[in-house]
C-alpha cells in the first residue's frame, strides 16, 4: 500500500502496486518534486491565525520553495502561520506580503518560531520533529562584500558600510552619504578623537521635515552637516555649537536660542528683545548674568560699577532711588557726574571695544541730568551786556 511519509508528501509506491497506473503516479511525483523548487502564493483567509498543510500527492503552493503569504483582509495584529504537517523537514523562503503592516509568526509545532516583518523575506527551516517541531531562522549572514538590502528595522553593531546607499540615492564622489527621502532622521556619532563625519541632505520645500542630530563621541570629533533645508526643518545641536552660514530664516515662528549670528544681518520686521528677570542693586552689578536686554533694577544700594561683555547693550529701569557713582571706565555717566536715579528713570548702558561702560540716563520727569554751569551763564550775560553797550 502506498504511503506519504516523505518531506514533499510524494506517493511512495510499494513493490507490486500501481499496476497499470505506475507511470501516472511517477509522473505526478516528478512534477511535485519540481514544485519543491518553485514559487507559490498562499492567502490567509481572515484576520486570524492560519494553518497551511502540504497535501498528499496533490499540487499546492505550500510545497513551493519560495512561499509568498498574503491576506484576504487587513491584519490588525501579529498572526501565526503554521506549516503542516509537523513531520515535514523542509527549507522555505517566505515573504510576508500581508496587508495591515503586521508581523507574521511562522511555526510548525510547539518548538521555536520565526517572526517575519511585513514586507520582509526570511529563509526558514522546519525540522519536522512532530508535535515539538521547530522553525529555524536560516537567513544567511552577510560577511563578505556586495550589495545588501535591509528591509524593516535593522540594528547594525560595529559594522563598516562602504559607499552606502540610503533612501534610494547614491553617495557623492567623496563618499559622503546623500539622503533624499521626504522624511529622514539621521544620527551620526564619532567613535574616536580624530573621527570626522559628513552628511548631506537634499531636501525640498515641500518635504515633511528634516531632523539632523550631530553627536560627536568626543570633544575633538567633528561632524559637518551640509543642509539645504526646506520648510519645517529642524537643526538640533546635541554637542557643541551649530553654525548657520548664509541662511535665511523667514518664518516668524523660527526661534534661535543661544545662537551667535555672525556677519552682517538685515532685520526686515519688528524685533522683540527679551525682558529679563529683575536684578538687585549692588556695589558691582553683574549684567552678564541678565536673562534679557531690558531689566528692572531693584533696591537702593549704591552702585559704583557694572560688569558687561564688550558689545553688550541693555536698558535698565530703576525701581526705587538708586545711587550711581561716576567712574571713567566702569560707570561712565554722560555728563561726567554721579547721579541718584528716581523710580522709573531709564538707563541705556553699553560696553565699547575699549572696555568702557557708558551710561546714558533718561529721567522719568523729563529734566536734564546735568544743569548748565553757573560760569557759562555769567559769561553769556557779560557778552550780551557788551553787545548792548552797557
Amino acid at each position: 500500500m502506498a504511503t506519504f511519509v516523505n518531506n514533499l508528501r510524494l506517493k511512495e509506491i510499494t513493490t507490486g502496486d500501481e499496476d497499470g497506473t505506475w507511470g501516472t503516479s511517477t509522473n505526478t511525483n516528478l512534477e511535485l518534486i519540481t514544485d519543491g523548487f518553485s514559487y507559490g502564493t498562499k492567502q490567509m483567509s481572515a484576520d486570524a491565525n492560519e494553518t497551511f498543510t502540504m497535501p498528499d500527492a496533490t499540487a499546492d503552493a505550500t510545497r513551493g520553495f519560495y512561499l509568498k503569504i498574503t491576506s484576504a483582509s487587513s491584519l490588525t495584529g501579529t498572526r501565526v502561520v503554521t506549516l503542516g504537517p509537523n513531520t515535514v523537514s523542509k527549507v522555505w523562503l517566505i515573504e510576508n506580503a500581508t496587508t495591515g503592516s503586521q508581523i507574521i509568526t511562522i511555526k510548525q509545532g510547539s518548538g521555536g518560531s520565526v517572526d517575519i516583518a511585513n514586507g520582509s523575506k526570511f529563509m526558514v527551516i522546519t525540522d519536522g520533529a512532530g508535535a515539538g517541531a521547530a522553525v529555524i531562522n536560516a537567513n544567511p549572514t552577510e560577511t563578505g562584500v556586495g550589495d545588501v538590502t535591509l528591509n524593516g528595522v535593522q540594528t547594525l553593531t560595529n559594522k563598516t558600510l562602504t559607499s552606502p546607499v540610503l533612501g534610494g540615492t547614491t553617495t557623492s564622489a567623496s563618499g559622503n552619504i546623500v539622503l533624499s527621502p521626504a522624511t529622514q532622521i539621521v544620527e551620526v556619532k564619532g567613535n574616536g578623537s580624530s573621527v570626522e563625519g559628513q552628511i548631506k541632505l537634499n531636501c525640498h520645500a515641500n518635504t515633511h521635515g528634516q531632523t539632523v542630530k550631530a553627536q560627536p563621541h568626543s570633544a575633538s570629533a567633528t561632524n559637518t552637516m551640509l543642509l539645504p533645508l526646506g520648510a519645517n526643518s529642524t537643526l538640533v545641536s546635541e554637542v557643541g555649537t551649530a553654525t548657520l552660514t548664509n541662511k535665511t530664516i523667514a518664518a516668524a515662528s523660527n526661534t534661535l536660542t543661544g545662537v551667535a549670528v555672525l556677519g552682517a544681518n538685515t532685520f526686515t520686521a519688528l524685533q522683540t528683545e527679551a525682558a529679563g528677570a529683575d536684578i538687585a542693586s549692588a556695589t558691582a552689578v553683574n549684567l552678564t548674568a541678565a536673562t534679557g536686554n531690558i531689566v528692572v533694577i531693584t533696591g537702593t544700594t549704591t552702585s559704583t560699577s557694572f560688569t558687561m561683555t564688550a558689545g553688550q547693550q541693555m536698558i535698565l529701569i530703576a525701581d526705587a532711588a538708586w545711587p550711581l557713582t561716576f567712574n571713567a571706565t566702569t560707570m561712565n555717566i554722560v555728563g561726567g557726574v554721579s547721579y541718584t536715579c528716581a523710580a522709573g528713570d531709564r538707563l541705556y548702558v553699553t560696553k565699547d571695544d575699549n572696555d568702557v561702560i557708558r551710561v546714558s540716563v533718561f529721567k522719568q520727569d523729563g529734566t536734564a541730568v546735568v544743569a548748565a554751569a553757573a560760569g557759562i551763564s555769567a559769561g553769556l550775560s557779560i557778552a550780551l551786556a557788551m553787545v548792548m553797550g552797557f
